[in-house]
């Protein structure tokens, strides 16, 4: 899904797609593993408000912003699919960009893992954080992954942010 391939990301990152809105899931499975049945459906626009809001040094993952969203809108947990689709959206609009960045790249992954979904790949996203003083470290030889070492100490704290800010959306 993310990839250049001539996409106007920035277009896609502006599409009207019916959100945000909160479903109701009765799958029992979903709610036991989300912790209830309200699902939150962010709109792309909100991902990226947010990831703009990571300052220099911070870090964030998917699954906080999520959280965060699911907090912000009342519900028991945010879409995991157009999550992960969203922030790659909003990581290549921003690199197609020449002004209003995204720091895209202080978003990972689960556990502090880099994504290489991202402009550049797995390199690009590791010289961006390098740079601004964090250390990567791979795992595994035959298929390698890499992650910011100690990445959760420098998580950015969402729930010290009050009041409307981002992210946060009307329910319909």
């Amino acid at each position: 899904m993310c990839s250049k391939n001539g996409k106007d990301f920035n277009a896609m990152l502006h599409k009207d797609t019916g959100m945000p809105k909160t479903l109701l899931v009765t799958d029992e499975a979903t709610v036991r593993r989300y912790g209830g049945g309200r699902m939150y459906f962010a709109p792309p626009l909100a991902y990226d408000a947010l990831m703009k809001q990571i300052p220099q040094g911070k870090l964030t993952t998917v699954g906080e912003i999520r959280r965060y969203l699911a907090k912000q809108n009342g519900a028991d947990f945010t879409e995991p699919l157009t999550a992960g689709t969203f922030v790659c959206i909003a990581a290549w609009a921003s690199f197609q960009r020449e002004e209003d960045k995204t720091p895209y790249w202080r978003t990972l992954k689960a556990d502090g893992e880099l994504n290489a979904r991202y402009p550049g790949g797995i390199e690009a996203q590791k010289a961006q954080l390098e740079s601004e003083g964090h250390t990567v470290l791979c795992k595994g030889r035959k298929a390698p992954r890499y992650f910011v070492q100690d990445y959760a100490s420098a998580l950015y704290d969402w729930d010290s942010r009050e009041g409307s800010e981002p992210g946060r959306e009307e329910k319909e």
